[in-house]
C-alpha cells in the first residue's frame, strides 16, 4: 500500500510539474514580450498593462503552487514548520485572487472598449477608461492584499490550534471539525470568486448584445465594417475564459462538498485543472492578440530551425 501510495504521489507530481511549467513558460513569455515592447515604446496601452500583470500573477501563482505541492509529496514534514505554511497560503492566495481580478478587469475593459451603447454613463466611461484602468487594477491588487492577510491570519489560527489542514490552490481541505473559521475562509473565496464571475458574466453579455445590435445594423444597411473583427475577437476571448471561469467556480463547489470526505482522486483532479487553468488562458489571450501571437509564431520557427 505504501509503494501504490509513493507510486500515486510520483505521478501526481509530475503532472502538476508538466502543467505548472508549461504555464510558467506561457505567462513569462507573456510578460517577457510585453516588457520588451514598453522598453521599446516607453509606454503601453490599457490592454497591455492588464495583460503584464495578468501574465506576472500567474506565474507566481504557478510557482508558488508547485512549491506548495512538491513540498507535501517530497517533503510534507516541512509544511508543519511555524509561518512556512502560512507564507505558502497567504501568497498562494494574493497571486490566485490577483489572477482572477485581473481577468475580470480584462473582460471589463474589452466590453467597455469595444461595445457600442448610447447610454451616457456608458460613453464617459468609454471616454475615461484608460485613465479608470490603473485603479481598477490598484483596487485588485489592494483587495486581493487584504484577502491574503485575511488568511495569514485563519492559516496562523489553524496552525496554533493544531488542526491539520491542506491548501491545493483555490480551495482548502479542513479534516477536523467545522468552525468559524473553516466557513468564513470559505464564504470569503466564495465572493472573491462570485464577484469576479458575475463581472465577466455581465462583460460578456453586453459584449454579445452590443454584437448582435451591430450585425443587425450592418446587415440592414447593406454595408460591411471592420470593426465586427474586433467585437468578435473580443467575444471569442470573453467567452473562452466565460467558460474555463465557470469550470473553475464549479470546482469551488465541488471543494466544498468533498472537503471533508478525504476523495484524493477527485482533489487531485481539482488540483490538476485549476494549475492547467492560468497557462491555457494566457495561450488564448496571446492567439487573440496579434502582436503576442505573431511574437510567439517567431519564436516556434526559430526553435523548428534549431
Amino acid at each position: 500500500q505504501q509503494s501504490n501510495l509513493t507510486s500515486y504521489g510520483a505521478t501526481a507530481l509530475a503532472i502538476i510539474t508538466l502543467e505548472a511549467f508549461a504555464g510558467m513558460w506561457i505567462n513569462a513569455f507573456l510578460a517577457c514580450v510585453l516588457c520588451i515592447a514598453w522598453v521599446k515604446k516607453k509606454s503601453l496601452n490599457s490592454n497591455e498593462k492588464i495583460l503584464l500583470l495578468l501574465g506576472c500573477s500567474r506565474f507566481c501563482y504557478l510557482c508558488i503552487s508547485w512549491v506548495y505541492f512538491f513540498l507535501s509529496i517530497i517533503f510534507p514534514n516541512y509544511l508543519y514548520i511555524h509561518t512556512i505554511i502560512q507564507l505558502i497560503v497567504s501568497f498562494q492566495t494574493f497571486f490566485n485572487y490577483s489572477n482572477l481580478w485581473f481577468s475580470a478587469c480584462l473582460c471589463v475593459f474589452y466590453c467597455i472598449k469595444i461595445a457600442n451603447f448610447r447610454n451616457r454613463f456608458f460613453i464617459y466611461l468609454k471616454g475615461k477608461i484608460d485613465r479608470i484602468v490603473p485603479w481598477l487594477l490598484l483596487v485588485s491588487g489592494i483587495l486581493a492584499s487584504a484577502v491574503s492577510i485575511i488568511i495569514y491570519d485563519f492559516a496562523e489560527t489553524v496552525h496554533s490550534n493544531n488542526l491539520n489542514f491542506t491548501c491545493l490552490g483555490n480551495f482548502w481541505e479542513v479534516s477536523v471539525r467545522k468552525d468559524k473559521h473553516f466557513f468564513f475562509s470559505f464564504f470569503l473565496m466564495g465572493f472573491g470568486y462570485a464577484a469576479s464571475f458575475m463581472a465577466v458574466i455581465f462583460s460578456a453579455v453586453f459584449l454579445l448584445f452590443s454584437l448582435w445590435r451591430h450585425k443587425r445594423k450592418m446587415q440592414t444597411n447593406s454595408m460591411n465594417n471592420l470593426s465586427m473583427d474586433t467585437h468578435i475577437r473580443a467575444m471569442e476571448s470573453i467567452l473562452s475564459f466565460l467558460v474555463m471561469y465557470s469550470i473553475n467556480f464549479i470546482c469551488l463547489i465541488l471543494t466544498i462538498i468533498y472537503a471533508n470526505k478525504n476523495e484524493n482522486t477527485m482533489t487531485l483532479l481539482i488540483f490538476m485543472y485549476l494549475n492547467a487553468f492560468p497557462g491555457v488562458h494566457s495561450l488564448i489571450l496571446i492567439f487573440s492578440n496579434p502582436k503576442l501571437e505573431k511574437a510567439l509564431l517567431k519564436i516556434m520557427s526559430c526553435v523548428k530551425c534549431k
